[in-house]
């Protein structure tokens, strides 16, 4: 009998003995058996032979686990995935392309198409091809490339009749978007939209020296510029002429366009013109000094053209001025709101450059207003103060007439002159009440008055602004020029009851305000008057015959006036109080300074609640 192996005395303690009547056979159930195991039967399986128990959670496992793709971004990227969407983006590209091709409409008729022959001379190119009339043209240069520029006849008159270079404008924007789509089928997609953008240069524009020298656009000896060359200047390289010229009749947008339009030039390099030719007032040296003389002669009057923005020899209009102007605040303060402090104080400085050189008034103007603001200064002097205790002079400037408020309560009216006369006395007494003890208050208020300027003469007649100030203090800007109502004329010039007189036109004044049809109807016949409305609107649409010498001398004397009220208001007030929704208002912050008048808070506007607009 062989030994036998005796456990029982063990004392391992991870020896687990199984009882010898254990059953280590599976139950049927535990196999998924559910029928009998027969051959014959619909139920046999053959599970029980190929069943493999669960590995050992202590071992290892046999096969290797699967691999999981890497994570980032090297982990998304397969050349599989790659290659379909090269294919898709290719695809699309095809698509689009093809889309723009069909849909492209080739029969639309540019501004002006004119691409000469290689072969035809230049006395057959102006005998055949050569425009008859300012406009934009299309021309092919040696390379076979599509481009544009604008041609005006040398012997055609400068500056373009009213109207005229705002036509001449659209056609370049028309003309340019053509050209661009056509150059872009020759070239890929994103050389084409990087044209795009505020302030981007159009490529496929050509100067008009340019387009001469190269053949072109014909040239001649005969320049017909109508300009004499100033003997020992040489021509300007590049300049910025502003033709003063608008149907509008109010002289402030005027003079805000031609301020600005001055520090443009000297930011651009350009030299600078103002043309009088048509301008409603008048003569330009009639007003204002005549500008400083840039040192070079002007451009010829074809090579002055209304766009693009980089043409050579750039001339704007009131109408054709903010198109430029918008682009150029974009470049100094990017693409923000129009509104924004940035956009605000470039184009601030821009004025304010202008007003500098050119806000000088002709002599006999100077001199009156000079006068006047030592005067309004002295009456400010309180005695034995050695103008340490001074009163407070507050310039208050209404604007009426066919200028309306832009708060809302107000739109269709005017502001009330009780507004302006309380703002002003806040700022008074505030300003009095910091300027020493009890005494010295009380003879810095007595000293303190109003400097009233308005387009209106029955607002000098008003009794709130007459009590605006301490003691009833109230002056005019000035006296020299002023816009008289109808009792004040009959009153200066009152009829000869004794005699008989020809029948006369009744006067008629100023009442309520500047208003555009009296403007364009001064010195004309009473049949002009009646049709005041009628003129005005077609002032905009058709260049008008042009004024009498009486006329031009009457508009002459309105502008004299506006512009002596503003010189007065900025040099001998503390402080201004006006309504931002007339020109007038903007263009005394520019004279100001930005450092006094937003800064320090001297310029007040009373129109909501508006900041400084620019033009």
């Amino acid at each position: 009998m062989p030994p036998t192996l005796d456990l029982s005395t063990t004392t391992h303690p991870k020896m687990i003995i199984s009882p010898p009547r254990i059953n280590l056979r599976r139950a049927a159930s535990y196999n998924y058996d559910k029928g009998p195991l027969s051959s014959t039967s619909s139920r046999f399986s053959f599970n029980h032979l190929v069943f493999s128990p669960p590995p050992s959670p202590g071992l290892p496992s046999l096969s290797p686990p699967p691999k999981r793709p890497p994570k980032g971004f090297t982990g998304f990227i397969r050349p599989r995935r790659v290659v379909r969407l090269v294919l898709s983006i290719l695809v699309i590209l095809v698509i689009f392309r093809g889309l723009s091709w069909l849909f492209e409409n080739h029969s639309s008729p540019p501004a002006l198409q004119w691409a000469p022959e290689k072969h035809l001379s230049l006395e057959m190119l102006e005998n055949e091809a050569k425009p008859k009339s300012p406009a934009a043209v299309a021309i092919t240069d040696k390379n076979g490339q599509s481009k544009w520029t604008v041609s005006i006849p040398q012997t055609h008159e400068f500056p373009l009749a009213m109207g005229g270079y705002a036509r001449l404008c659209a056609e370049c924007r028309e003309l340019s978007d053509k050209i661009r789509k056509e150059n872009s089928r020759d070239h890929s997609l994103t050389s084409s939209y990087l044209e795009f953008g505020f302030g981007s240069s159009d490529s496929g524009f050509i100067d008009v020296r340019d387009a001469q020298r190269n053949g072109y656009i014909p040239s001649s000896e005969q320049d017909g510029r109508g300009t004499t060359q100033e003997p020992g200047m040489p021509l300007c390289t590049k300049s910025l002429t502003v033709v003063l010229e608008s149907a509008d009749a109010g002289i402030g947008s005027t003079l805000m366009m031609l301020w600005t339009a001055y520090g443009l030039a000297q930011k651009e390099g350009r030299a600078f013109f103002v043309d009088d030719t048509r301008w409603a007032y008048g003569k330009y040296s009639d007003i204002f000094q005549s500008p400083p003389s840039p040192g070079c002669s002007p451009p010829l009057n074809h090579e002055r053209i209304p766009c693009p923005r980089q043409a050579r020899h750039l001339v704007v209009t009131k109408t054709t001025f903010q198109k430029v102007f918008s682009e150029l605040i974009v470049d100094q303060a990017g693409p923000k709101d129009a509104f924004t402090v940035s956009a605000r104080k470039t184009a601030f400085s821009l004025a304010r450059k202008g007003h500098d050189v050119l806000f000088h008034l002709n002599k006999d103007d100077g001199e009156y207003v000079d006068a006047r603001v030592r005067d309004l200064l002295s009456k400010r002097i309180v005695p034995k103060t050695k103008g340490k205790q001074d009163g407070v002079a507050v310039g208050v400037h209404i604007r009426r007439g066919d200028r309306h408020p832009f708060e809302y309560q107000y739109r269709d009216s005017y502001i009330p002159l009780e507004n302006y006369v309380e703002t002003a006395s806040s700022l008074i007494a505030d300003r009095v009440s910091h300027s020493g003890g009890s005494n010295e208050s009380v003879s810095a208020k007595d000293h303190s008055f109003l400097i009233v300027a308005s387009d209106d003469p029955m607002v000098y007649e008003n009794s709130d602004v007459k009590r605006g100030a301490t003691k009833g203090s109230m002056y005019p800007a000035q006296d020299r020029i002023r816009l008289a109502s109808k009792q004040a004329i009959q009153k200066a010039n009152p009829p000869d009851k004794s005699v008989m007189h020809k029948f006369s036109e009744e006067a008629f004044g100023w009442e309520g305000g500047f208003f555009s049809a009296m403007f364009w109807n001064l010195g004309m016949g009473p049949a002009s008057k009646t049709n005041a409305n009628t003129n005005a609107v077609n002032m905009a649409k058709a260049a008008p015959p042009p004024p009498s010498q009486e006329t031009l001398r009457l508009r002459s004397l309105v502008g004299r006036a506006y512009v002596m009220d503003l010189a007065v208001l900025s040099d001998a007030s503390d402080a201004i109080v006006c309504a931002v929704s007339s020109v007038g208002c903007r263009l005394l912050a520019v004279m100001m300074g930005w450092d006094s008048a937003i800064e320090r808070g001297n310029w007040v506007n009373i129109d909501g609640g508006y900041g400084w607009l620019g033009v």
